[in-house]
């Protein structure tokens, strides 16, 4: 072996150490050197299992060995052997090279005599630390072509790797490998998984659908070798093709986009409403002065013949534009096909019933299982196929109605615990009503335990669920709908002994034709039959108010709909090399998809959503009020907003650093568990790598990450004051750790709960269809001849009801391959700095063992809202879960 190659090789085996035969490793060094060696093979699923596996010190001297070398010309040339992994699988054009099914392979090529043949996939290594020729770009180095052989029939497994070695020369000066540049002269887009050179155990994760050269794309695409660099750390043979990297990304804001291209780019929200189909589907562009909006991926599709400023649906089987690389994996296109046809089959038999009006809401008992099952598939009984899994809320023989406890435990530990405040003055004021509360002492002082009204507020025993300033504008137009009804309700609760919730009084408000004033009427728990009823219609209303803001508010606008400008503006201004980029990778998975799905059946104009809660086709303009009225990222963190709402204190002896006012608030206790670990994981991260505020302010594609993110990605809010500045390492640990909190464990809980807290209909309406009777209506005489008529009558129908189920257990549902919070398959990244490979780990552990806390808490009996007798254990903060339906599982991305 030439000496200049020779030590090459023996610098960088220097750099990846091998000192496996030490006895007194630690586990997590041990696991690096394995994790090392796998990815050199490529292979890091069984780490964990392989962890006390003696490796032989002869693979060292076999990597080194393994190069060959071959003298041309007085130049001395080394041959480099990779491995070019391809994953099969269907694409969305269905023209990939290979068959959607595969089996695992090795085949060896070595590179064709014509570089430009016809055919191929063309590769070039891109030296590192070398500059070529002109002094100003990478050296590189020969082209190879792999060619896919003609009689290479492959079968076997969805989601297989084929796995073709080629043999790259380079020259003893080529230096270090950095990048391999890839052009793809078939027909025909492929998923290239991988590229591994193992003599140098370099490791390329390339994880992405490459587009064929003639048609589609003429640039090659650059693939980085798996090591995090700051743009001033960048090698010099890399800078020039990092920059020029993100370049294609960004696109010119122009043309329609293409379901092949990678291009992130934003828009406002004018592709909601579909005028072209009539006045009814008409909806005004969120973004902008009047409907403050944050923005989305850009589609460039053609605008609608009617509005020149709305953009045209998709039309057919079209779907709406993500960057082809943000397209779902096929287990879950499957997984999710498969769930849509259950649904179908749910909702055949209610639909009919409804149509023959033989049936009401209440008996959709009559379609739920008798026991749950882990995951519903085509191969049960036909039985099975047409019922549903039972709601955790759900208790055959037990009432059909919300019951009181059960209506207070719900705000701290249900479909919905991001609501409740504690309330500071009494009555509450309102700032859009300028008249009196309605709400007078005499409403709830013989609820309070004998305390006086301010003895109950200094002694933070009262509490509220506030949604009257958030409905008021929109009441009487939502009530102009056919079929829906809704009040501004506002909702006070008392904190018992126990550390339970008592619902104490109601007040529903309708607008007058006095823009001043309200109209408003106030319910109290009940005394007789009468009040009863009225009560029970009280609570479902705020049930169905509860439910959108849920839903529309804290789930859509606070994490969907915010979040992703921050994906779109990483993928612009963050290399992947970046280890900010890196950090934040898992956990934008999907997000984009997942959000043009809801703007393509769900949030759009008579979409699954606006059929199903009550203010119909107003309710994205009240997500575009509430984003201008009180969104604020920096109150997002869950201490932050903790202490807003004034459920928590500042306490620094605290783990956590504030002290919750109400102690059994099972989303707050362990959701601060897991936003401490993202912390101390996030600070250990950054650190790490920006020691002082000169790194901070020097990483200009950081810089440029924050800046798009508020000016594209929020232009609505770019001026605003509240945001916080990222000028110090404090700052970013401030940011990530928001983002990350929100896109993992906030996710969860709003999105998991949604089918067992908020699945059951009769229990949970999230659609109302009536007012409540007041004496002298024509219809309160029907309500006092037959009230469970009349409450039956005022929500959704069977067949509503049936739908309303099967949206919400799909949109609950764990994929076969969900990625969790804890668990990274790209530690491959930082072997070379193992203060962050162990932090990694630690985090890891500290998720499991968070995991363990929950399952004590909720066989505390002094927990009283997660153990107790017909109590639901709390486990939508439990960080794993099984397949399907579960209540459970802190996924590491937005994926539903």
């Amino acid at each position: 072996m030439a000496a200049g190659t020779k030590s090459v090789m023996l610098a960088l085996l220097d750099t990846f150490p091998l000192h496996v035969h030490h006895n007194n490793a630690s586990p997590l060094c041990q696991e690096r050197r394995l994790m090392m060696l796998s990815c050199i093979s490529g292979r890091t699923n069984n780490i964990v299992r392989a962890r006390q596996k003696q490796i032989a010190p002869t693979v060292v001297a076999a990597l080194i060995e393994s190069s060959e070398k071959r003298d041309l010309n007085t130049t001395t040339i080394t041959k480099l052997t990779a491995d070019v992994a391809v994953r099969s699988g269907n694409n969305n054009n269905n023209n990939n090279v290979f068959a959607s099914n595969m089996k695992t392979l090795v085949n060896i090529f070595r590179p064709t005599v014509q570089p430009h043949a016809n055919k191929g996939l063309v590769l070039q290594l891109v030296s590192s630390d070398q500059l070529g020729p002109n002094g100003k770009e990478a050296k590189l180095s020969e082209e190879i072509v792999l060619e896919w052989p003609e009689n290479d029939v492959v079968l076997g497994g969805e989601g297989s790797i084929n796995t073709y070695k080629v043999e790259f020369c380079v020259d003893s000066d080529f230096g270090v490998p950095g990048a391999v540049a890839v052009l793809n002269r078939y027909d025909s887009e492929f998923f290239l998984d991988s590229i591994n050179i193992q003599q140098l155990n370099l490791h390329f994760p390339c994880k992405s659908w490459v587009q064929p050269e003639n048609k589609i794309d003429p640039h090659k695409r650059i693939f980085f070798f798996n090591k995090v660099y700051l743009p001033f750390e960048t090698p010099i043979g890399l800078k020039q093709v990092r920059e020029r990297d993100l370049r294609q990304m960004r696109g010119d804001s122009r043309g329609r986009r293409k379901s092949c291209d990678r291009i992130y780019e934003y828009d406002v929200y004018n592709d909601l409403g579909d005028p072209d189909k009539g006045d009814e589907y008409e909806r005004p562009t969120l973004g902008g002065q009047n409907n403050p909006y944050p923005t989305r991926c850009r589609t460039g599709r053609p605008p609608t013949r009617i509005d020149s400023h709305a953009e045209s649906r998709p039309s057919g089987s079209e779907s709406i534009y993500v960057p082809r690389d943000e397209e779902l994996a096929d287990i879950k296109k499957h997984d999710l096909d498969r769930a849509k046809l259950i649904a179908i089959a749910r909702n055949i038999v209610p639909a009919l019933l409804d149509k023959m009006g033989n049936e009401g809401v209440l008996n959709i008992h009559n379609f739920i299982r008798e026991s749950r099952h882990s995951h519903s598939n085509l191969g049960g009984t036909i039985e099975e196929l047409f019922k549903f899994d039972p709601p955790k809320i759900f208790s055959r023989g037990k009432s059909h109605f919300l019951e009181d406890d059960e209506f207070g435990r719900q705000v701290l530990a249900g479909l919905n615990p991001l609501s409740i405040e504690r309330l500071k003055v009494f009555p509450p004021v309102s700032k859009l009503d300028p008249c009196k509360s309605a709400l007078k002492e005499e409403h709830i002082i013989d609820h309070i335990d004998g305390m006086s009204i301010q003895q109950a507020l200094e002694d933070n025993k009262l509490f509220i669920l506030d949604y009257h300033d958030i409905f008021l504008p929109f009441v009487d137009r939502i009530n102009a709908l056919d079929d829906r009804k809704a009040y501004a309700t506002t909702t006070i609760f008392f904190l018992t002994k126990m550390g339970t919730l008592k619902a104490i009084a109601i007040q529903l408000a309708l607008p007058t034709m006095d823009p001043n004033t309200s109209s408003k009427q106030v319910l109290t728990p009940p005394v007789d039959t009468t009040t009863k009823w009225l009560w029970q219609l009280g609570k479902a209303h705020v049930c169905s108010n509860d439910a959108f803001v849920h839903t529309y508010l804290h789930h859509w606008l606070r994490i969907h709909a915010t979040m992703e400008p921050f994906i779109i503006a990483a993928h612009r201004q963050l290399s992947v090399m970046h280890p900010i980029y890196k950090l934040l990778h898992p956990h934008m998975r999907y997000t984009l998809k997942t959000n043009a799905t809801a703007r393509e059946t769900l949030i759009n104009a008579g979409g699954i959503l606006e059929t199903n809660f009550s203010p119909g086709k107003y309710s994205m303009q009240i997500t575009s009020a509430a984003y201008r009225d009180w969104w604020q990222f920096d109150q997002e963190g869950l201490p932050t907003d903790l202490i807003r709402r004034g459920l928590a204190v500042p306490d620094e002896s605290q783990p956590q650093g504030v002290r919750l006012v109400i102690e059994d608030y099972p989303y707050a206790a362990d959701g601060l568990l897991i936003w401490s670990s993202i912390g101390k994981l996030v600070k250990t991260y950054v650190n790490h790598y920006y020691k002082d505020v000169d790194a901070i302010s020097s990483d200009y594609e950081l810089q440029s990450w924050y800046k798009e993110f508020i000016n594209l990605g929020h232009p609505d809010h770019k001026n605003a004051s509240w945001w916080p500045k990222l000028s110090t390492p404090e700052n970013l640990i401030s940011i990530l750790t928001t983002i990350i909190w929100i896109v993992t464990a906030q996710h969860a809980v709003l999105n998991f709960s949604q089918y067992h807290y908020g699945g059951y209909v009769p229990m949970r309406p999230a659609l109302m269809r009536k007012l409540i009777p007041k004496e002298g209506d024509l219809d309160y005489i029907d309500f006092v001849m037959d009230p469970q008529r009349y409450f039956e009558s005022s929500l959704p129908s069977l067949s509503q009801a049936a739908k309303f189920m099967a949206v919400t257990s799909i949109g609950s549902a764990h994929s076969p391959e969900e990625e969790y919070i804890g668990d990274r398959n790209d530690l491959c990244s930082w072997l070379e700095e193992p203060e962050i490979f162990d932090a990694f780990k630690q985090f890891s552990m500290e998720i499991k063992n968070i995991e363990t806390e929950i399952e004590k808490r909720n066989a505390d009996k002094k927990l009283r809202n997660r153990c107790g007798v017909g109590v639901t254990p709390y486990e939508l903060l439990m960080p794993w879960s099984d397949q399907g339906v579960t209540g459970r599982g802190v996924p590491n991305s937005v994926t539903a």
